[in-house]
């Protein structure tokens, strides 16, 4: 495999660390539309926290990597792997606008014998029946003969400092048997977990949509059991640990489920589904039912404090955590908003503290400033911890009967209420 030069587009949670390692095997350049990104990168800095800077700088000195917002110094590649969001719109339906602006910038520039690699998460024929076309219209090339494409869906897990992109096993495909062979090969130069080479793109695009739409369906089953619970009067996570001496029982956990793979991904299966005059009833219960939890959390908090004596209008509220999962810094469609949102409704203050989010971007995505310092949890009349940091759950909480602590994630030795 010489010659290879890998142009990675798209720097964010799921392309940088693709791209590093490339950058060990071969020729590698990292490519996104954001300045602001790039020049940080290229300074050693990673504001998703996903590569440590004495890392990045390691690389960026012993291979030369660098990344650029310009589509012209990436014009040399001949294999391009594109990583960008695929999120969906305020109907939830899929919005493929950065992947075929991605596809539009690789079209300028496209070559013959180049490799288009995608990585984002799709519904199955994305690749093929939107993403080719644009490519084939820009460049004027044609398809599996001037050029070739292949489909291996991102694999990455936000925070996660031992499942990292080399250690979990990666699905391959390509447009060609023997294009899908290559693809392959170029992915088992940096995946020690190995590969499953794939028999069509449509399958890997399968397999990623149905992984995520598999955990979510079973974390709405267990969101949907605390729920009962609740009612009954039992604790969930004591029935869970009940259930899970089982061997075979499955050790979900509810919660809520937001960020930019469980949250979203199943939208794209019931989209594909429906075009083919299919509803995917599971799917979309498990969906409604998760997408729900937030405002069902907050209710229960205003249930609590009303229990206590507390005026609800202008209570102060301190909500622990806004990024969508524990120990990463990543916002994007966190459910915690609709938790604050909801309690903002009721007229509650609510103050957010979250050590691991960036401010700026809090800002700008929820228009919300977040706590600088470690607040003082005496002020409050309700704490809500929603997220699982490491550091949270450190936390010794000495409250008053009148406060009401109400613990997401089940993390706290104690607290009035837990999902």
């Amino acid at each position: 495999m010489e010659n290879i030069k890998i142009a990675v587009i798209g720097l964010g949670y799921v392309g940088l660390p693709l791209a590093v390692e490339f950058a060990q095997k071969f020729e590698t350049l990292g490519f996104d539309i954001a300045k602001n990104r790039v020049d940080e990168l290229n300074q050693g800095y990673d504001r998703t926290l996903e590569i440590d800077k004495n890392y990045l700088t390691k690389v960026w000195r012993e291979t030369g990597f660098r990344a650029t917002n310009n589509p012209s110094d990436i014009a040399l590649c001949n294999v391009y792997i594109v990583t960008v969001p695929t999120p969906i719109d305020k109907y939830k339906r899929p919005d493929l606008t950065p992947l075929i602006k991605a596809s539009e910038t690789i079209g300028n520039i496209l070559k013959k014998d180049d490799i288009i690699i995608y990585e984002s998460t799709v519904y199955p024929g994305a690749t093929e029946e939107d993403c080719v076309p644009v490519l084939e219209k820009i460049s004027g090339l044609k398809f599996n003969q001037d050029f070739f494409c292949g489909y291996s869906p991102e694999r990455i897990n936000p925070g996660d400092k031992k499942h990292t992109v080399t250690r979990i096993k990666k699905v391959t495909s390509g447009s060609t048997p023997e294009v899908a062979q290559k693809v392959d090969r170029i992915y088992q130069t940096i995946i020690t977990a190995g590969t499953h080479l794939a028999p069509s793109i449509k399958v890997a695009e399968a397999a990623k949509v149905i992984e995520n739409s598999q955990r979510d369906i079973n974390i709405a089953f267990v969101n949907e059991l605390a729920i009962i619970f609740n009612k009954i009067g039992i604790n969930t996570s004591d029935v869970l640990k009940a259930a899970a001496t089982k061997w075979n029982f499955l050790p979900f956990k509810p919660g809520l489920v937001g960020g930019h793979c469980i949250g979203v991904d199943p939208y794209y299966l019931t989209h594909k589904a429906q075009e083919f005059g299919y509803n995917p009833e599971i799917i979309l219960a498990g969906r409604r039912l998760n997408d729900n939890m937030g405002i069902y959390i907050a209710n229960r908090v205003i249930k609590l404090m009303i229990k206590k004596g507390q005026k609800i209008e202008g209570s102060p509220v301190l909500v622990m955590g806004i990024t969508f999962k524990e120990n990463c810094s990543d916002i994007r469609n966190s459910k915690v908003i609709d938790v604050i949102r909801e309690l903002q409704d009721f007229g509650c203050v609510v103050d957010v503290y979250d050590p691991c989010a960036l401010p700026e971007e809090v800002k700008h995505e929820y228009h919300i400033e977040l706590l600088c310092n470690f607040p003082d949890f005496s002020k409050y009349n309700s704490i809500i911890l929603a997220v699982a940091h490491d550091n949270f759950q450190k936390l010794h909480l000495v409250k008053n009967n009148s406060q009401v602590i109400f613990d997401v994630k089940s993390f706290l030795v104690s607290s009035d209420a837990t999902l």
